[in-house]
């Protein structure tokens, strides 16, 4: 009796703690806003404002525009890092996993040893992060043939002042001017640069050897790179993925959605509704594929490789 009156009062003290991070949370950001606002109105800082306004002049052979491929690029990457983020985080909360898969061990997949049997959760995890990959492979090749990197791949030394300038000027809720169609202010240089070419390949690293298809019997190697690094790095990779998007998704809609999502999703500089069509069928797509990523559904796509049982 004790314990069952105990259990709503443990869930209202979650609920108090939750709506009191929130709030801290809040006041902190509105002290923020206040303290950029008040050194805005500092004359150094509007000297420093002035000479460096947030954006690094590119190299003269940058392309202007965003192409098609780069649109679908961008859905594919938010649809797979979406799922991936969610498959991972419930490998790493589910206790008793609903489904299980077992690779067959035939064909060109042929092992000496018997395949290890895993989570569905897991198998879908897997299965998301070699798809991402190979997306992000196709992603590579057409950044350096067409020239794309140069947007996102800092040139010079000045990008880290700007980048500083456009930090407070977005504090201030006052935002750099800028054209993200013909460039990206230096702060989202830096984070399109952090993510694309260190917290990627960082995924990949620490997720390859947390998988089944590390190599268990090599001594050597798993000491010089002992599982236990790949999962330091793995979670707060993860996290950081979580907050990007959080905080790209909230810029995108707060500094002129309709241009920012035509300059996403359809490939043109204008205030229209294409981009945000787009969008908005993508959503639906992410929604779908959230809804069905569950084992009546993923079963028997799963049987196909593997024997799944419960």
């Amino acid at each position: 009796m004790t314990m069952t009156k105990s259990m709503p009062a443990l869930k209202n003290s979650r609920t108090f703690k939750r709506v009191g991070l929130i709030l801290a949370a809040l006041l902190v950001m509105a002290l923020l806003v206040l303290l950029a606002r008040w050194l805005r109105e500092l004359a150094p800082v509007q000297g420093f404002i002035a000479a460096y306004p947030g954006q690094s002049r590119l190299p003269s052979s940058a392309p202007v525009g965003l192409p098609a491929w780069l649109g679908w690029q961008h859905f594919l990457n938010a649809f797979f890092i979406l799922l991936i983020i969610r498959t991972g985080w419930l490998v790493r909360t589910t206790a008793r996993p609903k489904a299980y898969w077992t690779r067959n061990n035939k064909g060109p997949l042929r092992t000496k040893n018997p395949p290890k049997k895993i989570s569905l959760d897991l198998w879908l995890h897997l299965s998301l992060d070699s798809l991402w990959v190979l997306n992000g492979i196709v992603f590579f090749i057409m950044l350096l043939a067409t020239g794309q990197w140069m947007r996102i791949v800092p040139t010079s030394l000045d990008v880290f002042p700007n980048a500083a300038s456009a930090l407070l000027q977005y504090a201030s809720l006052s935002w750099p001017l800028e054209n993200g169609w013909v460039n990206y202010n230096s702060l989202q240089v830096l984070s399109y640069f952090l993510t694309v070419f260190v917290a990627a390949p960082l995924a990949l690293v620490t997720g390859l050897r947390m998988s089944p298809a590390w190599p268990k019997n090599t001594p050597a190697l798993n000491k010089a790179y002992p599982i236990e690094m790949a999962r330091a790095v793995h979670v707060p990779v993860m996290v950081y993925f979580v907050v990007f998007v959080v905080i790209h998704v909230a810029l995108v809609f707060s500094t002129g959605a309709l241009n920012n999502l035509n300059h996403m999703y359809g490939s043109r500089n204008d205030d229209g509704w294409v981009g945000f069509g787009f969008f908005a069928a993508s959503v639906v797509v992410m929604a779908l594929a959230w809804f069905v990523a569950r084992p009546m559904f993923l079963g028997p796509i799963a049987s196909l490789t593997g024997k799944v049982s419960r």
